[in-house]
């Protein structure tokens, strides 16, 4: 029997989870066994209603798990709001982020598990068990850690509240990963690392998704140590986000809003990065990624169903198996 392909994957929330189930279509057409660890980020992470929520780690199980909003690219399918209809008369929470019912079941359980003492990786791994999940799913922390806008004004607000209330209209003049310095690998994020056969960069959002899971001591040693070559996909397709609004959040970093900024950004300021797909609309970039030292490959980048997204993830571990 031949032994699966060990990838392990950085993930953010929609992108990540999105590409995974690319992923693993293309394994599964492919007759290739693979074996998947997903280090998800949890700067997102927050506190509403007195419920620990973790919005990319929910989005990956909830999309692998088969029971995602289509519609959305999170939260559950067929979603029901009665208890947040009951508690916006009592003016309780935030009118910008409404829990649906199903979902405050999750939050419910993870919190349970949480305030017993379990750590958030037992806790992930518990949820996680239900849905049968075809990957090994691990925060990148078991560790709080939040990541804070600080807007040009000098105004001070969680990311989510920034990126969902606001949609990014202020300005940022920087992100804060709070407790990001004390935070430590879950356990299973180096072991996962270093017996990678594969080290994989989803189009997530390369600043506040990828950057902050970088961000935690120990994971960025050992990605560069590793003997697993790692490749990503650009987030980026002519000069715009694929999802989201990561052009403002490259801003703060002054980093071109490229599908070669991002790759050369995580080059230079994490070390890393071996190969890098980008869209065949920005083909021309893979003459300066090769003078970086960044081997690149142009393909059809726009994730529109699991077939395509199959396709992309193809070439992704195309061009990482050349480079081993």
């Amino acid at each position: 029997m031949t032994d699966p392909l060990r990838i392990v994957a950085l993930s953010g929330g929609v992108g990540g989870a999105h590409f995974l189930r690319g992923l693993l279509a293309w394994g599964a057409t492919a007759g290739v066994p693979l074996d998947v660890t997903v280090i998800a980020n949890t700067g997102d992470d927050m506190r509403l209603h007195g419920l620990q929520i973790c919005p990319d780690l929910d989005t990956v199980m909830y999309t692998l798990g088969g029971v995602i909003s289509e519609a959305q690219g999170w939260g559950r399918e067929d979603e029901r709001f009665t208890v947040a209809e009951e508690l916006r008369p009592y003016g309780v929470g935030w009118e910008w982020f409404t829990l649906g019912d199903r979902d405050i079941a999750t939050h419910l359980a993870r919190t349970s598990l949480l305030d017993a003492g379990q750590p958030l990786s037992a806790a992930t791994a518990r949820l996680a068990a239900r849905w049968d999940l075809p990957v090994t799913l691990l925060p990148m922390s078991d560790q709080p850690v939040e990541t804070h806008v600080e807007l040009s004004g000098g105004e001070v607000m969680h990311f989510e509240e920034w990126w969902v209330r606001t949609r990014a209209a202020a300005p940022a003049r920087r992100f804060v990963q709070v407790g990001v310095d004390e935070a430590a690998p879950a356990p299973g994020v180096l072991d996962a690392i270093a017996g990678a056969d594969l080290v994989l960069l989803p189009p997530s959002n390369p600043v506040v998704s990828v950057g902050t899971i970088l961000g935690v001591p120990g994971i960025a040693d050992a990605l560069r140590s590793a003997a697993a070559p790692l490749v990503g996909v650009s987030p980026i397709i002519g000069g715009a986000a694929v999802r989201g609004m990561a052009e403002a959040c490259l801003a703060t970093l002054d980093v071109p809003a490229t599908a070669a900024g991002v790759a050369l950004d995580y080059r230079s300021r994490h070390g890393l990065l071996d190969g890098w797909l980008v869209d065949d609309a920005d083909a021309g970039a893979l003459d300066e990624l090769a003078s970086a030292g960044v081997a690149g490959l142009a393909r059809p980048l726009w994730m529109t169903d699991v077939d395509t997204t199959a396709a992309i993830a193809a070439a992704a571990v195309e061009l990482g198996l050349s480079l081993r």
